[in-house]
């Protein structure tokens, strides 16, 4: 009896079959990236550039040690009572703001702080200095960074919602949603230049 051999299987089809879900997947699967913080780079100065004269009670001062320790203004503090702290130091009024376009700005007529003489002038003269060591953790760092950014929204939140009756999340989200939108575009203008966000990272120290 003649020996039957067995048939042949074409693989070719299937090579282009998983050629083809090899694609798929790779353009259809999203992969997980390192959370960060959002900043914007300061362009360098001129050579002539003279820094202007702060005074030392428009500086908010954080510092996070190796031990990953907060202090704030010189005073130990826990990451959950920084945003409240940056809140009243941003928002206190105690003075006038700073010169705009040739115009010297009043007193802040829609703060809320207690005015006082040795904390912030106005939210556009408030500065809060971040300084931290090389052995700071990340993640600590990024909480420490989470919560200024917080106090800020929180402000800006307020402001607009007696303003416009939509809180700034709101209002961005809007105009994210219409560009073309200026009196949107006005609006969110409004509320940045009225609690204008100034964080200033200091170059990390060590401690070795």
């Amino acid at each position: 009896m003649a020996r039957r051999e067995n048939p042949e299987i074409n693989a070719g089809s299937m090579a282009d079959i998983a050629f083809l879900l090899l694609i798929f997947f790779l353009v259809t699967t999203t992969m997980n990236v390192d959370s960060g913080v959002s900043k914007k780079l300061a362009e360098k100065p001129p050579i002539d550039y003279v820094p202007p004269i702060v005074k030392e009670k428009n500086i908010f001062e954080v510092n996070l040690n190796f031990r990953n320790e907060l202090q704030v203004e010189g005073e130990r503090m826990e990451i959950k009572d920084l945003k409240d702290a940056a809140k009243a130091f941003i928002d206190n009024g105690g003075g006038v703001g700073k010169v705009e376009e040739g115009v010297a700005s009043g007193p802040c007529n829609y703060c809320k702080g207690e005015r006082l003489d040795s904390s912030s002038d106005h939210p556009n003269k408030a500065i809060i200095s971040v300084l931290s060591d090389r052995g700071t953790e990340y993640g600590v760092y990024l909480k420490v960074q989470n919560e200024l950014l917080r106090a800020y929204t929180e402000l800006r939140n307020r402001l607009s919602k007696e303003r416009y009756g939509i809180t700034y999340t709101e209002l961005e989200e809007a105009y994210k949603e219409n560009r073309d939108d200026e009196g949107l575009k006005a609006r969110v203008e409004a509320i940045k230049k009225a609690y204008p966000q100034i964080i200033s990272d200091a170059e990390p120290t060590s401690a070795n």
